[in-house]
């Protein structure tokens, strides 16, 4: 069983997608994740066709289809005014066109099908409350240490997994000991029932507002019964944590009456309850692994959320390092040949990575500028067109696996 055992360290979306697209290839996978307990947090999430394809290839779409809002286009708007600036159209038409739907769904559903069918899988194992915090690599492979209640445990395999985010102790143990840097921005989420919200805003679309020095995004999700909300402000606030709670009179308080006007300030005063989270951003990784090791999704390409290719970009590393693998042989692979595969893996996915890492980074200017440099954008937008504009993105949405 150790020649064909795999060490995945992080149950988050691209360990698990990476667990299930490896496991169907015929391995043994072991997900050792620090969490004593699973939870459905989280903001809500795009899965553009680009993702889409993969999750429906892996056998997730009774799991997802109930949960999912297949939105029929991006409405851009402007703050201050309240005007359409641009309308993407996606839909039934997207999706002949790409060969895959756009889905828009909360991340805690999506994360909840992929822990389903990973703990239903009988050759995924899981293994919570236990961190990865070193590895050895030898000549048969690999051997994972990973605490747990101060008690160390090992797993031996054939190939490490770093799929722990963005502060990824994998990362660090592959030599890597650059902190993430942080964007000065903050991002605010809540979830609304639907009928909280304005009747306009009930439709499957999603609406992405351009303001002074923040922007905000919400559509439906939860099968169309809540409205997911993120709204996005420039800030100095940086704690280390993906849920802190906050209140109401702080999110308005970014985003005020001066610059933003009623329609999506009524929005952002419907609910109670809010979080936030601190962005952080890296630069390129040169080097991802090392041997038998590599990473994945935010472990080796933290996304900024201006183009909504986060998770995405996690589901793609998942299906393009199992190719890269491959099946496991009848006689025992040796390391080097594992270390191959990394590293033909790694070839494939740094460029792409790279350019949208470069892409989120530009929208995150584009988004947040002020005065006519605003009004510019705002003109050449309108001129491009919704049609025009959504052809801009086929080299993201039209991707397949090879």
């Amino acid at each position: 069983m150790r020649s064909r055992t795999i060490s995945v360290a992080g149950a988050g979306i691209g360990g698990l997608t990476a667990a299930l697209a490896l496991a169907e290839a015929g391995f043994r996978i072991v997900v050792l994740d620090q969490a004593e307990r699973l939870e459905q947090t989280g903001a809500g999430l795009q899965l553009s066709p680009n993702a889409a394809r993969i999750l429906l290839a892996l056998g997730l779409h009774d799991r997802l289809a109930p949960l999912v809002v297949a939105p029929t286009a991006i409405r851009v708007m402007a703050a201050r005014t309240a005007r359409e600036i641009l309308r993407m159209p996606l839909g039934e038409a997207a999706e002949r066109h790409y060969g895959a739907p756009y889905w828009v769904i909360h991340r805690g559903d999506l994360h909840a099908a992929l822990l389903g069918a990973a703990v239903d899988h009988p050759d995924i194992t899981l293994e919570l409350g236990r961190k990865v915090d070193a590895f050895a690599i030898h000549p048969n492979g690999v051997t994972v240490h990973a605490t747990h209640r101060r008690e160390s445990a090992e797993t031996s395999g054939i190939a490490l997994v770093g799929a722990d985010g963005l502060w990824s102790n994998v990362r660090a143990r592959l030599d890597d000991d650059t902190a993430p840097h942080f964007a000065e921005r903050v991002a605010w989420r809540a979830t609304v029932p639907i009928e909280n919200a304005a009747l306009e805003f009930r439709e499957p679309i999603v609406h992405l507002w351009l303001g002074k020095d923040s922007h905000l995004v919400h559509y439906p999700v939860d099968a169309g019964r809540m409205i997911n909300i993120v709204a996005i402000a420039q800030d100095q606030w940086r704690q280390q944590d993906w849920s802190v709670p906050c209140d109401r009179a702080e999110v308005l308080a970014r985003f005020p009456d001066r610059f933003w006007s009623p329609q999506p300030r009524a929005l952002l005063a419907a609910p109670e309850r809010w979080l936030k989270w601190a962005l952080f951003d890296r630069p390129p990784l040169q080097q991802w692994g090392r041997g038998p090791v590599t990473l994945i999704g935010d472990a080796a390409h933290p996304m900024l959320p201006f183009l909504a290719q986060g998770a995405a970009m996690a589901i793609e590393d998942a299906a393009v390092l199992t190719a890269c693998i491959g099946t496991p042989p009848k006689q025992a692979q040796t390391t080097a040949t594992i270390a191959s595969a990394m590293r033909n893996y790694e070839e494939k996915r740094r460029a792409r990575t790279a350019d949208i890492q470069r892409g989120a980074r530009i929208n995150a200017t584009l988004y947040h500028l002020r005065g006519p440099a605003a009004l510019l954008r705002n003109m050449a937008l309108a001129a491009i067109g919704g049609e025009n504009f959504l052809r801009r993105y086929d080299w993201i949405y039209d991707w397949k696996p090879t």
